[in-house]
């Protein structure tokens, strides 16, 4: 396919705010992760026993009173990624360039302001809603793309991409459809989901969570670690840029409704046509970030699928042990971190993670490394089989390989 220019992308999670607080902690090798300490009101006995990714400050956050229908713990987080690193003035420069209705606005999401929900049930007045939160458009799941769409006034298509945990690596499938049949001359991507009860009890009622700090593809990993996160890039045609999205792959492998096919097919198929939209051999990519979540089955399907189609000279990890899991938003968050890889050289390891498991290929990497990264890869599988595997490259890399 036609590369697409990313001109802006930005983070924010239980790392801090922005890029430079990701790459800083990322390089230290310092978690995010804290005991679980999420719930108004709840009592040390009926939280969690968890360790989890919690953004500071959403609490006490408010959203500009323009903005005041949309406010929930979701979109303020919106608010707050969407104002780091310049991201808000380069959609304005964006919106003036190409003209509002010329720019798609295109999020992913998995739970999306369900919070919101959960609070107007517990608070039911007779069988009405409370006052506050008697506004229709925080208790749907186009509740982001619709705050986003109002929040940087552009008015192109706007969609809301809701497969599980792959939703955020689609919306850069989704967006580049757009653009490449005219539609759109760019977008504004990304993806948002925080915490609330039915991430943290849902996710416990499958028996998913550990209650230590997760360890991907280590020996003894014992389940995940749920997160929450905010993250946005723009994707351009016909500009120059020194990042590019190369490629796509998406499959829909429908083995079951959480459980991924057990040879990895589905993964397998994505990232094969990732590949081949990028126009690359898969010993050309260095560094691929996994979807990795630290269930036993999830990552040793993904560690089969990686050692069947790439050479053990990649360097392979997952960065869920910063983080958290944190769902709708993982795709564009770890995203941002491949697209770290490509700018600053560095490939991040597998945080906590110690005793290596022997089904686990060499690519499976524990340490960061530094190295001159060209192409670049991020997974992001989804409940139901929904799956995504990106490309992404350096404007060098790209000319070295004949694009």
């Amino acid at each position: 396919m036609p590369p697409l220019a990313i001109t802006a992308y930005t983070a924010t999670t239980a790392l801090g705010r922005g890029r430079d607080a990701q790459w800083e902690a990322l390089r230290a090798g310092r978690s995010g992760l804290r005991r679980n300490d999420f719930g108004e009101g709840a009592t040390e006995q009926a939280r969690l026993d968890a360790w989890i990714g919690r953004v500071e400050g959403l609490k006490h956050a408010v959203l500009p009173d323009a903005f005041a229908d949309w406010d929930c713990r979701n979109n303020r987080l919106a608010w707050l990624a969407l104002n780091q690193d310049g991201m808000a003035e380069a959609v304005a420069e964006l919106r003036a360039r190409h003209g509002a209705t010329r720019v798609a606005v295109v999020m992913g999401t998995s739970t999306a302001s369900i919070g919101a929900s959960e609070e107007a049930y517990a608070r039911l007045q007779g069988d009405v809603f409370p006052t506050d939160l008697r506004r229709a458009i925080v208790h749907t799941p186009h509740s982001l793309g619709d705050f986003v769409r109002h929040a940087t006034g552009l008015r192109g298509p706007c969609l809301t991409v809701a497969t599980a945990c792959s939703s955020s690596a689609k919306v850069f499938a989704q967006a580049a459809r757009l653009i490449h049949t005219g539609i759109v001359d760019a977008a504004l991507i990304g993806g948002v989901d925080t915490l609330c009860g039915s991430v943290l009890f849902g996710f416990n009622a499958l028996g998913l969570v550990s209650s230590q700090p997760c360890r991907p593809f280590d020996l003894h990993r014992d389940g995940l670690s749920l997160g929450e996160a905010g993250g946005f890039a723009i994707l351009e045609r016909d500009v120059a840029a020194d990042l590019w999205l190369c490629g796509y792959g998406e499959s829909s492998d429908a083995h079951h409704m959480s459980t991924p096919h057990p040879q990895g097919l589905g993964a397998r198929l994505a990232m094969q046509a990732a590949l081949a939209r990028a126009g690359i051999d898969a010993a050309a990519v260095d560094y691929l970030n996994l979807h990795g979540t630290a269930t036993p089955a999830n990552d040793a399907v993904e560690a089969r699928a990686v050692a069947d189609l790439f050479p053990e000279r990649l360097h392979a990890s997952s960065t869920k042990a910063w983080t958290g899991h944190t769902l709708g938003a993982a795709g564009i968050v770890e995203s941002v971190f491949a697209l770290l890889a490509l700018a600053r050289g560095l490939m991040p390891g597998t945080l906590g993670s110690t005793s290596p498991d022997p089904l686990c290929g060499a690519q499976i990497r524990f340490d960061n490394a530094d190295a001159d990264v060209r192409y670049a890869m991020n997974n992001s599988f989804g409940f139901g089989g929904n799956n995504c595997a990106l490309v992404f490259g350096r404007d060098d890399g790209r000319r070295a390989a004949g694009a």
